[in-house]
């Protein structure tokens, strides 16, 4: 595996692991640090060079559909209320749901990476194409 996926997968995962333990303070933790340790598992196995297709791609699907679904009303709103504050406390229900749907942004996107790179790596390439 070439170094740059290495160290991004690396990076993630240890960005996941970080994002569930920060859950634990949540109303609902057992769901989202759950969300954040898989999408932290499957950064590790992107490490070892695995990057099992249909399980990313049904996570990578349930997060978009999740993000759509958390997505806030006014992200102008959202961001204003995050830069007022000036601290990471969530004062409102809208303020969670929408960390809620950027999170779930974020892993969709770190995860399309690693599709991207189980599907590039399981194609042949034009010499063993050739040879068959």
């Amino acid at each position: 595996m070439k170094s740059f996926p290495k160290y991004f997968f690396i990076f993630w995962s240890l960005v996941f692991l970080v994002f569930a333990f920060a859950q634990f303070n949540d109303p609902d933790p057992e769901v989202w640090a759950s969300i954040y340790i898989g999408a932290g598992i499957f950064c590790g196995l992107a490490v070892k060079g695995k990057h099992p297709l249909i399980p990313l791609a049904v996570v990578i699907i349930a997060c978009l559909a999740g993000a759509v679904y958390f997505f806030p009303a006014s992200v102008s709103s959202w961001i204003f209320q995050e830069l007022e504050q000036k601290d990471l406390t969530m004062k409102t229900p809208e303020m969670e749901t929408a960390r809620e749907s950027l999170g779930l942004l974020i892993i969709a996107a770190v995860l399309s990476y690693s599709a991207y790179c189980g599907y590039k790596s399981s194609r042949p390439t034009p010499q063993q194409h050739l040879s068959n």
